[in-house]
């Protein structure tokens, strides 16, 4: 199983004060070396962490790839034609949440995120949509071709009673091995820490893991690359196991 680093919340820190600190092109960086299997950002339409800038100087740069989040619209759909990352995740964005609230809803959108596929993946970017862990909704991504999704853990991961969490853990499960079994690309991610990765760890046949919250604030008390290297340990044993 790979580790995708999220790097968002490095920018987060570097607007708080508008600065050009923290560098997020060296947390990039510096994420490839301490093991990091792919570099994750999120260009939201307000722009509050991420800056087309940091886009067009992170890609060259890269060692890895470069899995870019972006909600589907004809602005973001035109950046990402033009930076030309490795993956493109599309994800639902909504101004006034504080993080992606859930997966986007395919049946609702079909169009629309179809129309968003079809543009990206001629322009030779590999596509992924950010989904809950529903089947009618992997359904609806098989229709739509694309090579990728990426299954919401946010619910099993804010879930405080077990037996919520053993259901939406049983959901993921469910909907990874439906996805797999489709001869898509699993990934997964959102919400997820050095404690309940764990679980997630252990279903086969997800691709890929995408963190950033926790690294980042992991990284306060031990460093950026020791806690990329602690949870990279966790995914790889957990992962043998």
């Amino acid at each position: 199983m790979l580790l995708g680093v999220n790097i968002d919340h490095i920018a987060t820190i570097r607007e708080a004060r508008g600065t050009n600190y923290p560098s997020v092109v060296k947390a990039a960086l510096d994420a490839e070396k301490a093991g990091a299997d792919s570099i994750t950002l999120h260009l939201r339409e307000d722009r509050r962490h991420m800056q087309d800038q940091d886009l067009y100087e992170l890609k060259p740069l890269l060692t890895t790839k470069m899995n870019l989040e972006l909600a589907p619209t004809d602005e973001m759909i035109e950046i990402a034609l033009d930076v030309q990352p490795q993956d493109v995740c599309l994800v639902p964005e909504r101004r006034e949440e504080r993080t992606t609230e859930g997966g986007l809803d395919l049946i609702k959108n079909y169009n629309l995120l179809k129309d968003a596929c079809d543009r990206l993946m001629a322009g030779g970017i590999r596509v992924s949509l950010f989904i809950a862990p529903d089947i009618e909704q992997i359904e609806k991504a098989i229709m739509m071709n694309v090579p990728v999704v990426e299954i919401h853990t946010g619910h099993y991961a804010n879930f405080k009673d077990r037996s919520s969490k053993l259901k939406e853990l049983n959901n993921i499960k469910n909907a990874v091995d439906f996805a797999y079994k489709a001869g898509l690309v699993v990934n997964a991610g959102h919400g997820l820490h050095y404690d309940n990765v764990k679980e997630i760890v252990e279903i086969k046949n997800i691709k890929e893991l995408n963190i950033g919250h926790s690294i980042v604030a992991e990284a306060l008390f031990i460093g950026w690359e020791k806690a990329i290297k602690n949870m990279k340990k966790i995914i790889t044993m957990n992962t043998i196991k």
